[in-house]
C-alpha cells in the first residue's frame, strides 16, 4: 500500500523525451509503494516557426497559472524533474511555488548533457537565480559523481543526492557472444550523439575488411536504428554495405531484441548525462563504446568497454576493431555490463534508494 503521495512535475507526453520516459518508469516500477500524480509541463516548441515557439511560451506561462487550481495539498513531495537552459526556466516557478506557497518538500532532479555548461557560463543574475532555486529544495538528486560536482557550486553537499538512472534488467536478454559479432547503434541520428563518426568508423572497417578479401564475408555485421536529421547518414552507409541494416525508427520492443542480439554497443557521443541508451545496451549483454563525457565514465571503463574521443572515427573504428577481432574479449566485456546494470542500475535497486529518499524528506502523511 502506497504510504507517499508524491507529485511529479516534468515534460511527460508520449514524445517529451529522457525525463518523460524516466517519469514513465518510476510510475510503473514504484506505482505500489508511492502514490503518483503527474503534472505535464510538456510543450511543443516546434521547428523553427516563430509564431509555434510563442504559442508555446505563452501555454508554459499558462501551466503555471494553472497550477495552483489543477493541483491538490494534499501531498508529501513535489518531485520536479529539470534539465538546462529553457528546461530550468521552465521548471523553477514550480519548484518555487511548491516550497514558498505550498509549503511543501522539494527534490529537484537534474538531468540533461549541458548543465555543467549551464552552471559554469552563467552570468551573475542567472547563478542568483540558480541558487534561488536550488536553495529552497530539500534535495537535488544528480546522476553522478561529476554532476555532484557541477551542482555543487550551486547546492550545499549535503543536499546532494547521486542516484543514477535505472533500467529494468528482467527486459533484456543477455547473450554476449554473438557469431558473427553485431555492432549497434540505436539513437538518435542527431550529430550529438555522434553517428556521424560512427558511420565513417565502420566505413574504414568494412572497406579494410574488403580489401583483406572479405567483402562478400564481413566479420561482423552491422544494426542502427534511429531517427533525425543525419539519419541520411545511417541509410547510405547499409547501402553501401550488404552487413549493415538500417532499421529507422523502431519500437521500444525492437529496441529491445536489437541491443539483445548485439555484442558491442557504440554511442560515441559528444555530450550526455547518463544515458539510459547505455545502460539498457549493458542489461542487453554488450560491450560499450562511448565517450569520456557526463556520466558515462560512472558506467563504462575497460572492464565493459572502451571510451574514445568524441568526433575522432579514426579511434572508434580502432576501438570496434578490436573488439570484433577478439570475441572472447568481447563476451567477457559484455558479462560485467550486465552484472553492473543487475547490481547497480536496475529499478529494483534505484527503485528502493529513491523510495528511501522519499521517505526521508517528505511530511508524514499520518
Amino acid at each position: 500500500m502506497s504510504d507517499r503521495r508524491v507529485r511529479l512535475v516534468g515534460p511527460a507526453g508520449p514524445d517529451s523525451g529522457g525525463i518523460a520516459r524516466y517519469i514513465d518508469a518510476q510510475r510503473e516500477h514504484l506505482g505500489d509503494r508511492v502514490d503518483f500524480t503527474v503534472y505535464d509541463v510538456a510543450v511543443d516548441t516546434g521547428s523553427g516557426d516563430r509564431r509555434q515557439f510563442f504559442a508555446a511560451l505563452l501555454a508554459a506561462f499558462l501551466d503555471v497559472l494553472l497550477f495552483p487550481l489543477r493541483t491538490r495539498d494534499d501531498v508529501d513531495l513535489a518531485h520536479v524533474h529539470t534539465s538546462h537552459r529553457r528546461s530550468f526556466y521552465q521548471s523553477a516557478p514550480y519548484v518555487l511555488y511548491a516550497a514558498h506557497v505550498r509549503d511543501t518538500p522539494v527534490v529537484l532532479h537534474v538531468h540533461g548533457s549541458s548543465f555543467d555548461t549551464f552552471v559554469a557560463e552563467a552570468p551573475l543574475p542567472l547563478r542568483v537565480f540558480q541558487r534561488a532555486v536550488f536553495g529552497v529544495c530539500e534535495r537535488v538528486v544528480v546522476l553522478s559523481p561529476h554532476w555532484a560536482d557541477v551542482v555543487g557550486q550551486r547546492v550545499p553537499e549535503e543536499r546532494v543526492v547521486v542516484l543514477p538512472n535505472a533500467v529494468d534488467a528482467d527486459a533484456y536478454r543477455s547473450d554476449p557472444g554473438a557469431d558473427p559479432p553485431r555492432l549497434a547503434f540505436v539513437s538518435n541520428h542527431v550529430e550529438r550523439k555522434g553517428i556521424d563518426a560512427f558511420v565513417d568508423a565502420v566505413d574504414t572497417l568494412l572497406e579494410e575488411a574488403a580489401t583483406d578479401g572479405r567483402r562478400d564475408d564481413p566479420p561482423f555485421r552491422v544494426d542502427v536504428a534511429g531517427s533525425g536529421p543525419r539519419a541520411h547518414r545511417a541509410e547510405a552507409l547499409a547501402d553501401r554495405h550488404a552487413a549493415v541494416e538500417y532499421h529507422g525508427y523502431v519500437s521500444d520492443a525492437r529496441k529491445r531484441e536489437l541491443l539483445s542480439d548485439a555484442s558491442v554497443y557504440a554511442l560515441p557521443t559528444a555530450a550526455e548525462g547518463l544515458p539510459i541508451a547505455v545502460l539498457e545496451a549493458m542489461a542487453g549483454g554488450n560491450a560499450v563504446v562511448s565517450t569520456p563525457v557526463g556520466a558515462i565514465p560512472s558506467v563504462v571503463d575497460d572492464e565493459n568497454g572502451a571510451r574514445v574521443t568524441p568526433g575522432d572515427a579514426d579511434e572508434l573504428a580502432a576501438a570496434l576493431g578490436a573488439l570484433v577481432e577478439s570475441p572472447d574479449r568481447t563476451r567477457e566485456l559484455g558479462a560485467e555490463s550486465r552484472r553492473r546494470v543487475e547490481t547497480r542500475y536496475d529499478w529494483e535497486t534505484v527503485g528502493d534508494r529513491l523510495v528511501d529518499l522519499y521517505h526521508e524528506v517528505g511530511r508524514s502523511s499520518a
